[in-house]
């Protein structure tokens, strides 16, 4: 069944074109189609175009098409175009000229927005609690390890004391900046698109304002032309916080990379978790870092993808807009795997912890023997370079203690509390929502026990 279709039987190829992946991607957002369904014909009775009797029936075949759907049991039939016609089609199965009211007031234009968002909705909430569990990993590693001393590099050279405590605390403060980007892409994707229809409103009486409060969204987005203009713009939002995910996953896989080397060997993993070669019996590869590196890159061009699919689109649908479900939505399926793959290898982590043991690494102190000079009178400029010329000269020099670090931030105070005092505000603008429980809520506006 084609909703738009007008008595002529389109060209196969034309719908097998155009409609892409669009009926398996579909799939992914269907229980929102039904639940955003649900809140629109609830809508529709209390304004008067459907009657109650009416919206019992349709309620009552949309609750059975989402029990399908959570048993796996719904599906797009051959020859549907997508999730919507798909919806439409079994109502009008049930229900007969009833099921055929589902589309009053609606385009798949609005309709199809209001499904991504839900649907984005629910995926960042899902990766940002999926972040909170790298964090929690990364957290307790820093405290286990704080004490462990490492060479910090700067140019891919060893250059001051660094440790594991604050390798991995680094990583953690970097995923509560990334909870910013990730909350406000939220907060943009979280108003009511429902009712904007093709773009231009209608001439119907919907009650916009309800269908918000049905499906929990913040607020309407009010102007029914930015409807579409904000496809795209809602995508580049989401696009540029799964990126700068990306950003600190990848990096984090690129240092996993260099310290598993022969040349560092300053982490290793238990053989199930490192593969090797068909021909060479001592490789131990870090294949999962490799490809974890791998495909955090390809999200973090993921921006600039969208950048170009929409920088030249008039104002208005077009359907090539339709292409930017896949993009988001591969997205999140990266940077998901990649966060659940590096809390497994964490939790199997193995530190080395006598790499400041080795001569090589000893000139990282000598920034601190400067700094005692100081202390002591001496100008720094002077001290700088009568340390230099120890260097040069070979002159061994002292370790420094954690407890010579005071400063917050420093190698000795990690200030670990503080950074999760700040992921844990920032949190609070995630909830983790289904759209079982919100069909539920839903269900329960109009039939409270």
């Amino acid at each position: 069944m084609k909703l738009w279709s007008k008595g002529t039987d389109a060209e196969p190829k034309i719908i097998e074109f155009t409609a892409g992946n669009d009926r398996l991607t579909d799939m992914s957002f269907a229980k929102w189609d039904i639940v955003g369904s649900m809140a629109h014909v609830t809508m529709l009775a209390s304004v008067g175009l459907i009657s109650n009797d009416e919206k019992a029936a349709m309620l009552k075949g949309l609750a059975s098409l989402l029990d399908r759907e959570s048993q796996g049991k719904l599906a797009i039939d051959e020859g549907e175009e997508d999730i919507h016609s798909q919806v439409e089609k079994e109502m009008v199965a049930m229900l007969g000229d009833t099921g055929k009211k589902i589309h009053t007031g609606r385009s798949r234009n609005d309709q199809v927005l209001v499904d991504i968002r839900l649907y984005s909705r629910e995926l960042l909430d899902n990766t940002a609690f999926m972040a909170e569990r790298l964090f929690s990993k990364l957290q307790l590693l820093s405290e286990e390890y704080k004490t462990v001393l490492i060479p910090g590099y700067t140019h891919m050279q060893p250059a001051m004391v660094s440790s594991f405590g604050m390798w991995f605390g680094s990583y953690a403060e970097a995923l509560a900046d990334d909870l910013v980007l990730l909350a406000g892409a939220r907060t943009m994707n979280n108003r009511n698109p429902l009712g904007t229809a093709a773009g231009y409103g209608s001439t119907l009486p919907l009650n916009r304002k309800m269908t918000t409060e049905l499906l929990e969204f913040s607020d309407i987005l009010y102007n029914s032309a930015y409807a579409s203009l904000s496809r795209g713009k809602i995508e580049m939002a989401i696009a540029s916080a799964l990126a700068s995910l990306a950003q600190t996953l990848g990096r984090f896989a690129m240092d996993g990379c260099l310290f598993m080397g022969a040349e560092y060997k300053f982490i290793n993993f238990p053989d199930e978790y490192v593969t090797g070669s068909s021909i060479m019996p001592q490789k131990r590869n870090p294949d999962v870092f490799e490809i974890m590196r791998g495909k955090m890159n390809s999200v973090q061009m993921l921006p600039g993808q969208i950048a170009m699919l929409v920088s030249n689109l008039p104002s208005g649908y077009n359907r090539e807009l339709q292409l930017l479900k896949q993009m988001i939505f591969n997205g999140f399926a990266e940077v998901q795997e990649c966060i659940d793959i590096l809390v497994l290898m964490l939790s199997n982590i193995k530190i080395r912890e006598d790499i400041v043991d080795n001569p090589l690494y000893n000139p990282i102190f000598s920034t601190e023997e400067a700094n005692r000079m100081a202390k002591s009178g001496i100008p720094f400029r002077d001290a700088y370079k009568n340390v230099a010329q120890m260097v040069k000269d070979g002159v061994p020099f002292r370790k420094t203690s954690l407890d010579e670090y005071s400063h917050e931030g420093s190698v000795g105070n990690l200030c670990n509390k503080e950074i999760a005092e700040i992921f844990n505000d920032r949190m609070k603008n995630f909830e983790g929502m289904t759209a079982y429980s919100l069909a539920k809520s839903i269900m329960d506006y109009n039939f409270p026990a």
